[in-house]
C-alpha cells in the first residue's frame, strides 16, 4: 500500500545534503527510505517516531577506523560498533592491516566480522609488502575498492601493529618499508583497478632525525612531538605521491590532514590535474593544539597549533576538505600510556565523539551548518567510497540509515558513555552540547537516548561498490 509503511518518523526537520533542511516526515520500509514528504497525512505505520522538530541527518559513516589490532576482531566488533552506534555512526570503515603475504587470507577477517557487528561496516586494505600488490584485483571481487597507503613507515620507523588474526590475542608488530619501488607498484595496480588510494603522507626519514635528536635533548610533550614530525614532512610526501599520482591517474584520498601546510600542499598538487584529489580530517584536529598536557593526545600525524586548528575549520567550512574520519583506535591506556612521549603509543578512541564534536563545536558555535555536517560525515563518504546512493543521503530508495540528533542535548564525556572498549578519551570531561539521539540501520534502531538497542549481528559487510 502506497500509505503505509513499516515507521513513521514525523515532525523532522529533515537534512537532504546537497538540498537543504525540509521539514518533512519520512516513511521506512523494508529497511529502505520509502518517501519523504511534506505531510503524512492517513498513513498507516507499525510504528511511528515523533522527531519533535529535531534533525534527522543520513546516518554518519566514519572511512577510518581501527579495530581488530588489541583484540580480535570478532570481539572488537561488538565493542566498536556500540560505541560508533552510540555516537550516531551507522557504517564503519576497517584499516585492515594483514601481514600475510596473500590477501587470499582475508576471508577469515570476513567470516569472524560476521555476526558481530551492531552496524554496518566496509574494508580498507593496506598494501605492505610487494606480494600483496598482486592481490589488488582479487581484492576488488570481495568488495574492496580502496587501498591504504603508509608513507609514514620506512628508515627506522618501519614498525607497526598488524590486526589480529580472529581468536588470538597477541599483538603482532610487522616491519614495512614504503621504498619507491613498493609506492609506485601500488599507485600503478590501484589506478588501473580504479581503486582509491588512502594515503597517510609522512616523510620517515625526516622525522626519524627529528625524533633522534628530541630524545637526545630530553624532550617529552606533544609540542615535542609535533616538531618531529613536521607538516613539512607532510607536504614533501603529499608532492611525492601526487607525481606518481598524476602519471597514473588515480584517486587519492589524503587522510588525518591536520596542518596548514599539509592543505596547501594538496591544494597546490590539485591544480596541476589529472588525478582525483580527496581531503579527510579528524575531529582532534579541531579541537586539540599542541598545548594539551596528557600524552593521551599522542597521535600520528600529531595534534598541532592554535593556527592549524583554525585553518582546519574554515577549510572544513569553505568545501575544501571532504570527510571526517576519527583514525579511532580501540586501545586502554595501560597499553596506550608508557613512561614518557617515546615509549607511548600513538591513536586514541573517537568514532563516538565525531558527530558530538561537530554539533557542539561546530553547528552550536556557527563555525559550520548542519547541512555542512551531512556532507562532511555521510554524502561525501559516501560518493568517494562507491556507496552512494544506497548510503549517504535520505531519498526514495535508499538505506534507512538515519540520525535524529539533539542540538540542546548536553553530556558530559565520560569513557563509560561512548561504551568503547577503550578506557579513555581525550574528551573526558568535556561538556559537549549536541548528542545523537536515536541511531537507524536498515530500519532498524541500534540506539535510543544512548542506549543500545540494536541486535547484535544486524551490521552487515557493505562490498563497494555497491548496487544503486
Amino acid at each position: 500500500m502506497q500509505n503505509s509503511c513499516d515507521i513513521l518518523i514525523t515532525n523532522a526537520s529533515v537534512v537532504i545534503p546537497k538540498i537543504g533542511v525540509t521539514e518533512a516526515d519520512i516513511m521506512v520500509e523494508d529497511g529502505k527510505i520509502k518517501s519523504v514528504v511534506r505531510s503524512s497525512g492517513n498513513v498507516q505505520a507499525s510504528r511511528t517516531i515523533n522527531a519533535n522538530g529535531r534533525y534527522v541527518l543520513p546516518g554518519a559513516i566514519d572511512p577510518h577506523v581501527h579495530y581488530g589490532v588489541f583484540t580480535p576482531i570478532e570481539e572488537a566488533a561488538r565493542t566498536e560498533s556500540r560505541s560508533a552506534a552510540v555516537g550516531g555512526v551507522t557504517t564503519m570503515m576497517r584499516m585492515l592491516r594483514m601481514y600475510d603475504d596473500s590477501y587470499h587470507s582475508i576471508t577469515k577477517h570476513l567470516d569472524a566480522s560476521r555476526g558481530n557487528h551492531y552496524i554496518d561496516y566496509a574494508i580498507h586494505a593496506s598494501i605492505l609488502k610487494p606480494q600483496q600488490v598482486g592481490d589488488v584485483q582479487y581484492l576488488k571481487e570481495k568488495g574492496i575498492n580502496s587501498l591504504k597507503i603508509y608513507m609514514n613507515l620506512g628508515a627506522d620507523l618501519n614498525h607497526i601493529y598488524m590486526d589480529l588474526d580472529p581468536g588470538t590475542h597477541e599483538i603482532q608488530d610487522g616491519k614495512v618499508d614504503m621504498d619507491g619501488n613498493l609506492l609506485s607498484s601500488i599507485v600503478e595496480a590501484g589506478a588501473k583497478a580504479n581503486s582509491t588510494l588512502l594515503v597517510h603522507a609522512e616523510n620517515p626519514l625526516a622525522c626519524s632525525e627529528h625524533i633522534k635528536k628530541a630524545k637526545e635533548a630530553g624532550l617529552n610533550s606533544l609540542k615535542a612531538w609535533s616538531d618531529c614530525r613536521p607538516a613539512s614532512s607532510e607536504a614533501e610526501s603529499i608532492a611525492k605521491i601526487s607525481e606518481m599520482g598524476r602519471r597514473f591517474g588515480s584517486s587519492l584520498y589524503f587522510v588525518h590532514i591536520g596542518s596548514s601546510a599539509a592543505l596547501d600542499a594538496i591544494l597546490a598538487e590539485k591544480e596541476k590535474g589529472r588525478s582525483r584529489y580527496y581531503i579527510e580530517t579528524c575531529p582532534h584536529y579541531l579541537t586539540h593544539t599542541t598545548d594539551f598536557e596528557s600524552l593521551t593526545g599522542k597521535v600520528v600525524p600529531p595534534i598541532r597549533s592554535k593556527g592549524d586548528v583554525q585553518s582546519i575549520w574554515s577549510a572544513l567550512r569553505n568545501g575544501i576538505i571532504d570527510t571526517i574520519g576519527t583514525d579511532h583506535v580501540a586501545n586502554r591506556l595501560e597499553k596506550k600510556m608508557g613512561k614518557d612521549l617515546w615509549s607511548s603509543l600513538a591513536g586514541f578512541p573517537g568514532i563516538a565523539t565525531m558527530l558530538p564534536v561537530l554539533l557542539s563545536e561546530g553547528v552550536n558555535q556557527d563555525r559550520i551548518s548542519i547541512e555542512r555536517v551531512a556532507e562532511v560525515t555521510s554524502y561525501n563518504t559516501a560518493r568517494i567510497f562507491g556507496m552512494y546512493p544506497r548510503k549517504g543521503t535520505i531519498q526514495e530508495g535508499s538505506d534507512a540509515d538515519l540520525t535524529i540528533v539533539d542540538l540542546e542535548l548536553e553530556k558530559k564525556v565520560t569513557p563509560e558513555l561512548l561504551q568503547s572498549y577503550s578506557d579513555y578519551t581525550i574528551y573526558d570531561g568535556w561538556k559537549l552540547k549536541g548528542w545523537p539521539t536515536l541511531t537507524m540501520v536498515r530500519g532498524k534502531i541500534v540506539m535510543k537516548d544512548g542506549q543500545i538497542t540494536g541486535a547484535l549481528g544486524h551490521g552487515q559487510f557493505v562490498p563497494r561498490p555497491v548496487a544503486p
